[in-house]
């Protein structure tokens, strides 16, 4: 299927041209009006009332207020009610903004993707996909109720094919194939997504015993002379008698940086081969 050239970019039968390209790729295209109303909130203006009286706030104002209720509540606390009661106005009136929960939630996780400082391309590949890695990190850190939304059904949203589009032009042009360069960023985020939670817990035990993570495991110090078995766990043993346990870093930055360092061994076998 090709489209006719038009300098205005648009198809036979008025369709855009970029539109036409993107529908090449699938066989059927579903349109519903539940996604169509969902995708419209996230890429298009809202359009001011026609008439009536003028509303109170704005549609960026109630991001703001699920944010607050969010970040003081966790993701389970957030309801409409709890938003409007944020706003000072009834719960019928937010459905004037937005038809519900979860298409609020797709527009604080744009929100919140609009805060990543993100590497710029072209750039040393290196350099681009650590900082890719360690802006996802801190954001999950910072707003940690992002982390109990479906990762796997982040919403089409500007910010957020931003950041996947900044993250795979990283590797683009290193040599790699497609279809690996996808896997090396899932595998990216899927390893800094699982060291966000595990700081968060950390985080949350801290505040909740008021013991810090060395000050846990010096508590259970006597578990080593106790209980444990150097025969019964030789690996284990010889590990830490070799100091492979002693590592003192950034948990986060060493596993990207083995991370980094395992597609630096694919990228040069790649323009190797080539």
């Amino acid at each position: 299927m090709s489209a006719s050239h038009d300098p205005d970019g648009v198809c036979d039968g008025d369709e855009p041209r970029h539109a036409k390209a993107r529908a090449d790729g699938y066989h059927d295209v579903v349109r519903t009006p539940e996604a169509a109303r969902r995708l419209a909130l996230l890429w298009e203006e809202p359009e001011p009332a026609a008439r009536g009286r003028k509303p109170r706030f704005v549609l960026a104002e109630v991001v703001t207020a699920g944010l607050r209720v969010v970040e003081r509540e966790g993701l389970a606390g957030l309801s409409m009610r709890q938003v409007a009661k944020e706003l000072g106005v009834g719960t019928m009136s937010l459905y004037t903004y937005v038809p519900g929960r979860a298409e609020l939630i797709d527009l604080m996780i744009d929100r919140a993707y609009g805060e990543l400082d993100l590497p710029q391309s072209p750039g040393p590949w290196r350099a681009g996909l650590s900082q890719y890695a360690l802006e996802h990190y801190r954001l999950y850190l910072t707003h940690p109720w992002i982390l109990q939304t479906n990762m796997w059904r982040s919403p089409l949203a500007p910010n957020v094919l931003d950041a996947q589009e900044s993250g795979l032009s990283t590797l683009i042009d290193t040599g790699l194939d497609e279809t690996v360069v996808a896997q090396m960023v899932g595998l990216v985020d899927s390893v800094i997504q699982g060291m966000a939670r595990a700081a968060l817990a950390d985080r949350m035990d801290r505040d909740t015993t008021g013991q810090g993570i060395e000050e846990y495991w010096e508590s259970m110090s006597a578990f080593w002379v106790d209980y444990f078995d150097p025969e019964r766990y030789p690996t284990t043993t010889r590990i830490y008698l070799a100091g492979g346990f002693d590592a003192m870093g950034d948990p986060a930055q060493d596993a990207i940086d083995q991370l980094l360092d395992t597609l630096e061994v694919l990228i040069e076998r790649a323009t190797t081969r080539d």
